[in-house]
């Protein structure tokens, strides 16, 4: 797979990141041999770009992508480039935003640990902090890539006034926005000032929490643990407007040879702001089937089309983390 480069930071990674969110206890039980050969699986067809963070289960999801990316971490480091995300503590049932230096300082120390790593290549404040100053977090943050225990800095669910102002106070490689079909908010102004400023782009969700699978149905029961299950994005007259949108877009993908999740993360790398697309499964077969999506090339005419067919369909908001069920 060939690389991109992120941004300004000069990090060279696949196109398509392998993401761990669904590994941290959010999304119901899993199987970890199966999640650690999924990962291993990316490995093998050339993913390079992994993506966790310290909320994913507190330590749960960057242990066991250590664990599944033991071999390339001892011998092969240079070619991984592992980035991880702080900036969230548990409050008894809550999670809460904590950007504080403190916590970023002991974020920072716990996932070196769980990743058995020295150094972090991509370190990301996890959601804006109303709290905490942005010099404070930056400042922190580049006293931190002074002493090698982070490579670069990002950010993710930020907007645009947001970036510039965390930006004035330390480094500022990238972000990692919510992305997809039916959420489209950054087009507005996050994506053009990325694009302004070099910032490298990672996005999240691109197949709307699984919407863009094609395996949803109106009938669809979600686990109590999983957070989808609480979600208005996933009830009532939101999810079945989208579901008949989802009918049309298959029907689309189809008529073109595509799988709807190809079709779906090649319409998000189509924006010329997106450098990466961030892919999360326990199952190694799903990523060997999106993968493909990286050879695919939308005419301004099939974009043109897809656009009238998300006329109809309402804006998904996606979690936030004082959202999020207990852990």
């Amino acid at each position: 797979m060939d690389k991109v480069t992120l941004g300004r930071s000069g990090l060279k990674v696949s196109p398509i990141c392998f993401g761990t969110w669904e590994l941290g206890g959010e999304w119901g039980a899993f199987d970890e041999k199966a999640a650690i050969a999924a990962i291993r699986g990316a490995r093998d067809i050339g993913i390079n770009f992994f993506d966790t963070a310290q909320g994913y289960g507190f330590g749960a999801s960057e242990r066991l992508l250590s664990t599944a990316l033991a071999d390339d971490l001892r011998s092969n480091r240079d070619d991984v480039v592992v980035a991880t995300k702080g900036g969230l503590r548990r409050e008894g049932d809550r999670l809460v935003r904590d950007a504080s230096p403190e916590w970023i300082r002991k974020g920072v120390d716990a996932s070196l640990d769980a990743l058995g790593v020295d150094a972090i290549d991509l370190y990301q404040v996890h959601w804006p902090d109303p709290n905490t100053p942005f010099a404070d977090t930056a400042g922190t943050l580049a006293e931190l890539v002074a002493e090698g225990k982070i490579r670069h800095v990002g950010v993710s669910n930020f907007d645009a006034g947001q970036l510039e102002a965390f930006a004035e106070h330390g480094p500022l490689d990238t972000l990692q926005p919510p992305y997809h079909m039916f959420r489209r908010a950054i087009e507005d102004a996050v994506l053009p000032y990325c694009r302004t400023n070099d910032i490298g782009v990672l996005v999240y969700g691109p197949l709307a929490h699984g919407l863009l699978t094609g395996a949803l149905r109106a009938s669809t029961v979600f686990a109590a643990d999983d957070w989808r299950s609480g979600s208005p994005d996933f009830t009532g007259e939101t999810f079945r407007r989208n579901l008949a949108v989802v009918d049309h877009l298959q029907q689309f993908a189809a008529d073109r040879d595509l799988l709807l999740p190809v079709l779906a993360l090649a319409w998000v790398l189509a924006n010329p702001a997106v450098d990466a697309a961030i892919v999360g499964t326990r199952n190694p077969a799903h990523l060997a089937d999106t993968v493909n999506a990286v050879d695919v090339r939308l005419s301004p005419e099939e974009l043109a089309e897809i656009d009238g067919i998300l006329a109809g369909s309402a804006p998904v908001r996606g979690p936030s983390p004082e959202g999020m069920p207990p852990n």
